[in-house]
């Protein structure tokens, strides 16, 4: 199984995630968005599967900073574009994995999607 977790290192919900992987012996590729950087192609895709209310993350400061403009404008392109310049407003984790996609960490949905 191919599995890719997106992500932050230091955020704490990838840290359980990654652990919890680890644990099950899941093997998965770890994209930093710190280093590497967020595709707008692949968040709208995430977006088009999942829904823009699951893949943003409105609770972090990194959306809270974002101007009043900006925030209302956020839909269809513009709402990838936004994320891939503001990394930390995507929900973390995201994987994805042969069977399809998993936004933030659940761990009942983890088992379900991982049979672990």
């Amino acid at each position: 199984m191919t599995v890719t977790l997106y992500g932050i290192p230091n955020c704490d919900t990838v840290k359980k995630a990654r652990g919890w992987l680890a644990d099950r012996g899941i093997a998965y590729a770890f994209h930093d968005y710190k280093k590497h950087g967020a595709d707008a192609a692949r968040i709208a895709g995430w977006i088009e599967r999942a829904g823009l209310a699951r893949v943003l993350n409105k609770a972090g400061t990194t959306y809270k900073k974002l101007p009043d403009a900006l925030k209302l404008d956020l839909a269809g392109a513009q709402a990838a574009a936004t994320m891939a310049a503001h990394p930390s407003c995507i929900k973390r984790p995201i994987v994805e994995h042969d069977g399809g996609l998993l936004v933030g960490f659940k761990p009942d949905e983890w088992i379900a999607a991982f049979k672990a």
